[in-house]
């Protein structure tokens, strides 16, 4: 009985497996293709990677949109990290209802979000374009990542901090020493997921940065004609990248463990 469990228990997992990476492995696949048709392969050719560099129309983009997540990311991550560091010390009414209204952007429509902004813009004036678009990531960003810091914040041990003080350190010491080394896998873990929403945002680039500015997202979604292969590279290599680290974790999360049973 238990074999037949186990067999089935495989078979599931290889179904789901090959459900989630069959599209990827048809877009890597044709990411090669020498012509520029999705259905058909007519030979194996490295040249939709090379006009990822050469083709200005694509590689504004591109760059728009590494700069905006790498910006959006890193003050999200700084401004969520210092929220949830300064809401740990709150009462706790005030506390949970700083919360609530964080998760409202997160449980909102992207599309209630993008609106907002836009409103906001046209009512005050500013002129859309990469500023805006960046200030509409970290605006949408910085509630992922305070909700990925948080918990580990009010987990950690007051009396470290406390013990810091009594050896002489300064409150921007004991935050540098003391609390961020023991929050850098929830500061890591809220930045890859700000970096994951800015990097694959649509609707709010949109509506913030207007026609004269564009990002992967909105220069896809621009192509009435049909995605060219070029883009099936750029995904190539995001996954591949992507695939790249989750096995490096994988690999040091092993040896963690034998070191820790050693």
């Amino acid at each position: 009985m238990k074999n037949k469990t186990k067999l089935f228990a495989d078979i599931y997992l290889v179904i789901v497996l090959l459900f989630v990476l069959i599209p990827l492995l048809s877009m890597i696949i044709f990411s090669f293709n020498e012509s520029t048709s999705l259905i058909v392969f007519t030979g194996f050719t490295f040249n939709w990677y090379s006009d990822l560099f050469t083709n200005s129309a694509l590689r504004e983009p591109i760059i728009n949109t590494l700069l905006v997540a790498l910006i959006s990311t890193v003050a999200s991550t700084i401004i969520g990290t210092l929220g949830a560091i300064a809401l740990s010390k709150q009462n706790r009414i005030f506390r949970e209802m700083a919360l609530s209204f964080n998760n409202i952007p997160i449980l909102s429509p992207d599309i209630l979000t993008a609106v907002a902004f836009f409103v906001f813009l046209i009512a005050f004036g500013f002129e859309r374009g990469l500023l805006t678009m960046i200030l509409a990531h970290i605006s949408f960003c910085t509630p992922y990542a305070l909700l990925a810091v948080y918990p580990k914040v009010r987990s950690l041990d007051p009396n470290l901090v406390d013990a810091a003080y009594d050896l002489g350190a300064t409150p921007g010491k004991a935050l540098w020493k003391v609390i961020f080394p023991q929050l850098r896998g929830s500061i890591l873990a809220g930045s890859a997921i700000a970096f994951t929403m800015s990097f694959d945002d649509y609707i709010t680039s949109k509506f913030a940065s207007g026609e004269l500015v564009s990002n992967i997202s909105t220069y896809m979604y621009s192509q009435a004609h049909g995605i060219r292969p070029s883009v099936n590279a750029l995904s190539t290599i995001i996954v591949v990248l992507i695939g790249i680290k989750v096995v490096f974790d994988y690999v040091n999360l092993k040896k963690n463990r034998k070191e820790e049973e050693e």
